[in-house]
């Protein structure tokens, strides 16, 4: 049967489980015949090498360039830098890097909380029940109703700043997300209280060298009214690109609801989307641009996604699954309107 690719963002009724686990264990049988599981260790031997060259030419860079307001276009590029630490510290949080808990967690603290300022542990927790859970209402973190709503039943439940918020959200969430990066900061050293926090004096001592390091090298670098140019230029871009990065992968798609039954296979494909764009968007999006394949396997490396968004897509074909897919573009689109869409019960008064 060939391949098909659903064209529409309209979320699919979902299907009661059956026969639980059966369809995705065939699907993974599939992966593995493929080879499409094991690790490459090569890809990410290179994909670091050419991070941490990034990073340390940037901050060579900052002193290089010196007193100048040039050093704005460079807080641009040092902010796609740091977001690439971050899509790199995701991939070692999922141990598509290393296949033990050890070095991974090693290799994500490093990359994480000394050179991004981003508690793994906090992150961890949270992308974990995100994983377990995506879009659903009540148990999915990152749909939870904070400063936006996600669905027009958490718009009618809304009160206080998220129902002001929520109002007009479609015109603030870009405006919102200059301030992200900010905010990744914040949570990151409450988390450190938390007692789900496995190793808060550690990664306590990290995020503090981060942050003395941080503003001890672009202080020293620059005056003081071009360097905190270049702190708000930097932290408001990474924010942006954080959130580009992650936006198009479930908003505007299936929100599940406690009373959906649906099988592991099934509540992956029908939440997540996957964002066409060749090479360049791969790189970008750190390979996040296969969501539906990374919530299926998490573990995957992001070259073998590639592969596997074919086999999954061909697979769903045949069991009849909607498998949703799109341009960059247009999914940037489809967020906005289900932002706007969900904010109707609070404009309208409902």
């Amino acid at each position: 049967m060939p391949t098909q690719t659903v064209t529409t963002a309209v979320a699919p009724a979902p299907q009661v489980e059956r026969s639980a686990g059966s369809d995705f264990a065939r699907l993974s049988r599939r992966m593995a015949a493929e080879g499409l599981l094991d690790r490459r260790p090569g890809y990410y031997a290179a994909r670091i090498a050419l991070v941490l060259a990034a990073f340390l030419g940037g901050w060579y860079a900052v002193f290089a360039l010196g007193d100048t307001w040039w050093q704005l276009g460079l807080a641009a590029a040092m902010s796609v830098v740091f977001a690439q630490v971050a899509l790199l510290s995701h991939d070692l949080a999922h141990r598509q890097v290393f296949s033990h808990r050890l070095p991974s967690e090693i290799g994500g603290r490093i990359a994480a909380n000394l050179l991004m300022g981003m508690s793994y542990g906090w992150w961890m927790n949270k992308h974990t029940r995100h994983h377990a859970n995506p879009n659903h209402e009540e148990r999915d973190p990152d749909v939870a109703p904070d400063l936006l709503v996600w669905s027009q039943r958490q718009a009618r439940q809304a009160n206080g700043i998220a129902r002001f918020i929520g109002r007009r959200q479609a015109y603030l969430f870009l405006p919102l997300l200059l301030l992200e990066g900010l905010n990744l900061s914040f949570n990151s050293f409450r988390a450190l209280r938390s007692p789900t926090m496995k190793r808060p004096v550690l990664e306590g001592v990290l995020l503090v060298v981060h942050f003395v390091a941080y503003f001890g090298l672009v202080f020293t670098a620059l005056p003081t009214g071009k360097a905190v140019a270049f702190l708000a230029v930097h932290q408001a871009l990474l924010g942006v690109y954080l959130g580009c990065v992650f936006a198009p992968n479930h908003k505007g798609m299936l929100m599940v609801t406690p009373e959906m039954k649906l099988d592991f296979l099934r509540r992956q494909v029908l939440t997540s989307r996957n964002v066409r764009g060749g090479a360049v968007i791969d790189a970008v999006m750190g390979g996040l641009n296969y969501q539906v394949e990374h919530h299926l396997f998490p573990s995957m490396p992001t070259p073998a996604l590639g592969r596997a968004a074919r086999i999954t897509r061909e697979f769903c074909a045949e069991e009849g699954i909607p498998y949703y897919e799109t341009g960059l573009l247009r999914s940037y689109r489809e967020v906005f309107a289900h932002l706007h869409r969900t904010g109707e019960p609070i404009r309208f008064g409902e």
